[in-house]
């Protein structure tokens, strides 16, 4: 077992510690839902296949396995809640295409219009976002198998191939609702143990900015990436995690995921003075980092430790507890002056380094805490306290019904799904046309193909697809030229293909070259069933051609219609501050009697961190456009690390109105109200205006470096309410700061 509270202020770096932790690493994956998901895929398609294989032979398989293909694409882990209904697109909208290629297959001039069509169409569908992307690819994916088949003879071909078609679409619908119901449990314990992982790996980062000679700008780089990636798999985490919360293990699994999203709320509070004490500090913090940098390093092992708990199934009592690092943390900080019955004054100058060294270590603290306490649920030490969430659940978890509305919202000349749309559209029709006039026996489908599969919505995604694509069909070819030698059965081929797309589904959103690897394998196999009667040899210089051909053609149909992300930052800059507005109302509101529980303030602030994250996202994708389309990229920085700010002093005086019986509710209720209008007026632009008649500003303190101020005892302080009004003027100040920043973004 490992061991959570080293003895010394360094981590062990031996050889058996390497091998444990690869081990581990290792094990996670194997573990993880992808894999989980990518087996069910696997298996479910071999079985359906096989029955239909020794029902009506290897011709009835091949049109069957488009079927179990393209149905297989939107089945993720999600929900039992809409699975039908977020599944059952696939095939419905995939069918029509297969039959209308077949019908013109023999026709180059109508062939190339339907896929041009087809095209436009299915790449609108990824106006819904996560849910319409398989959406599209099973559209595209039916059209691309039915060019690659042989053309039918006849309408009574036509028709059998159909058939089969759906009876495959049909068999997978009822395995996939099947295997989510069974596999629900399995599901949620998986996801919210990637998310504790992903957690951890963002405290390392954070670690590694308290080392020695740290590159700042390139670890900041990388934590915005997983702060990223941990949002996404959050909201994945909360679908699945959040549904019907009714039996005791589900509501233990509950209450982890909102004690890490609390966890996240301290780590982003960690930044507020870390680049301050780091710039004007440095010497005189220097021996003292260690000692942060080990509590981070040692949260982020017990996070890990507990994910491959979970993972194994291991017994609740075989959990070991969290020891508590508070007086480990404060015992070898600078001396500070004790808390008395009245907070420290508010800081307008520069903040000495002590102060700076205290409040790093509390917010360590602090996440520290929501570990333990994560632990703790695990055991079954303490009881989940999910009133809302229990009654609630479904204002936390993503909408499954369809509408128009995403689709509607696209339909503008500079929206960016649209522009995707008829770039797409336009690089098929020239692959198509391209592909027509090869001085080499080409195969049409496989450049458009390598054209579909690599373009995406902006450049960034499709110069990463470009490459990861060439490599994986080299190595799929190979694989594949390696197989067919052995002059394999028709059950052996069964087996692969359908191990090759289970490998494909898993790794689709994690490690895309494995994907293209698995995906090429699988649909050179795909295609050798296909025209099986014409006994194909694998000729490995033209598919590489053929994909060349298709990536390029791609990539550079990527910088026609461009929608750059400086079209869009000011939409999701927009949406930012809004989100934060309506956050920090909702936060500063929790004592109105009216109000029955947080749960408004939950979903706001989960509004409010997908929006940073949206704005985040932009910036990462704008770092691979050409540099004279890129919008200054200082303001945006300033204004994520404003908005994080806030949203992490508004948790804080969260946490002192939930302990409303020690507050003076006479000067505290018209405080916040105050507060909440300034915070309003600041960030809709008006605080700046409404000061302009005035000989100037009201002064307002620092932000960053305040005098570390203890958390109040309540034996102490039983008055809180000087701690909140101090709070509350660090808001309204952030408040001020973001909107600056706002004003600033200019593109």
């Amino acid at each position: 077992m490992m061991n959570r509270n080293p003895p010394d202020l360094t981590l062990p770096f031996s050889l058996a510690a390497r091998l444990r932790a690869a081990t581990h690493r290792v094990l996670r994956v194997v573990l993880s839902q992808y894999v989980t998901n990518g087996l069910a895929v696997s298996v479910g398609l071999l079985v359906i296949l096989l029955a239909v294989f020794a029902l009506a032979g290897v011709v009835a398989v091949s049109s069957a396995a488009v079927g179990v293909l393209i149905t297989s694409l939107p089945d993720v882990a999600a929900p039992r809640r809409g699975k039908l209904t977020q599944i059952l697109p696939a095939p419905l909208l995939g069918a029509p295409l297969f039959v209308l290629v077949q019908l013109v297959h023999q026709d180059p001039v109508q062939l190339g219009l339907v896929l041009v069509a087809g095209t436009f169409l299915s790449v609108m569908l990824m106006a819904w976002g996560k849910r319409g992307g398989p959406i599209t690819f099973s559209m595209l994916f039916s059209m691309l198998f039915a060019m690659a088949a042989p053309p039918p003879s006849s309408l009574e071909q036509i028709a059998m191939n159909t058939g089969w078609y759906g009876v495959g679409a049909v068999l997978y619908l009822i395995w996939a609702v099947l295997t989510t119901h069974v596999l629900n449990q399995l599901f949620r314990t998986q996801l919210l143990a990637e998310c504790l992982v992903t957690f951890a790996q963002i405290l390392r980062t954070q670690a590694r900015r308290l080392g020695p000679e740290p590159d700042h700008e390139a670890l900041l780089a990388i934590m915005l990436g997983q702060q990223i990636t941990l949002a996404d798999y959050l909201q994945n985490t909360r679908d699945v995690v959040l549904e019907s919360p009714t039996t005791p293990k589900r509501q233990r699994l509950a209450a982890m995921l909102l004690a890490l999203l609390e966890a996240r709320d301290h780590q982003l509070a960690c930044n507020l003075d870390l680049d301050f004490l780091l710039t004007h500090h440095a010497s005189a913090t220097a021996p003292t980092l260690p000692l942060l940098q080990t509590a981070l390093n040692t949260t982020a092992a017990e996070l890990e430790q507990l994910a491959l708990d979970l993972l194994l199934g291991r017994a609740r009592n075989a959990i070991v507890p969290v020891p508590d690092l508070r007086e480990r943390l404060h015992g070898a900080l600078p001396p500070q002056t004790r808390a008395g019955p009245q907070p420290f004054p508010l800081n307008t100058g520069e903040p000495d380094s002590a102060a700076l060294l205290h409040s790093m270590a509390n917010r360590i603290g602090h996440i520290h805490d929501e570990t333990a306490r994560m632990v703790a649920l695990a055991r079954g030490d303490v009881r989940p306290e999910l009133a809302d969430v229990r009654t609630q659940w479904q204002l936390f978890v993503s909408a499954t019904t369809w509408s128009w509305q995403p689709l509607l919202g696209q339909l503008s000349w500079r929206a960016p799904m649209l522009r995707y749309a008829l770039r797409a559209t336009l690089a098929v029709g020239a692959g198509y046309l391209v592909s027509l006039h090869l001085p080499w026996a080409g195969h049409g489908y496989w450049v458009l193909f390598s054209i579909v599969v690599v373009m995406r919505g902006n450049l960034a995604q499709t110069v990463q697809r470009r490459n990861a694509r060439v490599a994986g069909t080299v190595l799929g070819c190979l694989l594949v030229m390696a197989l067919l030698a052995t002059r394999p059965g028709g059950f052996t081929i069964l087996l692969v293909v359908a191990l090759s797309q289970g490998l494909a589904h898993a790794f689709a959103l994690r490690r895309y070259l494995y994907t293209t690897v698995a995906a090429t394998l699988g649909a050179l196999l795909m295609v050798h069933l296909l025209v099986t009667g014409l006994q194909p040899v694998l000729a490995m210089g033209e598919r590489l051609a053929d994909t060349l051909l298709g990536a390029s053609i791609a990539w550079l149909f990527s910088y026609i219609l461009p929608a750059w992300e400086r079209n869009q930052i000011p939409a999701l800059v927009q949406r930012s501050v809004k989100a934060q507005r309506q956050h920090a109302l909702l936060a500063l509101a929790l004592l109105d009697k009216e109000r029955k529980s947080d749960l408004p303030w939950r979903l706001a602030r989960r509004e409010a961190y997908d929006s940073l994250s949206a704005v985040t996202l932009a910036i990462q994708r704008t770092m691979a456009e050409p540099r004279q389309v890129r919008p200054p990229l200082e303001p945006l920085e300033t204004l994520q690390a404003r908005s994080y700010q806030l949203l992490a002093q508004l948790t804080a005086i969260k946490s002192l109105l939930l302990r409303h019986p020690q507050l003076d509710l006479g000067v505290a209720t018209p405080a916040l109200q105050q507060a909440s209008l300034r915070i309003q007026q600041e960030l809709a632009g008006g605080g700046t205006r409404a000061d302009a008649g005035s000989a100037g500003p009201e002064p307002m303190p620092v932000v960053a470096g305040q005098p570390f101020q203890p958390r109040p005892d309540p034996l102490v302080a039983a008055d809180l309410t000087p701690w909140l009004l101090r709070r509350l003027a660090l808001a309204c100040a952030m408040a001020r700061e973001l909107r600056l920043a706002a004003d600033r973004v200019k593109v």
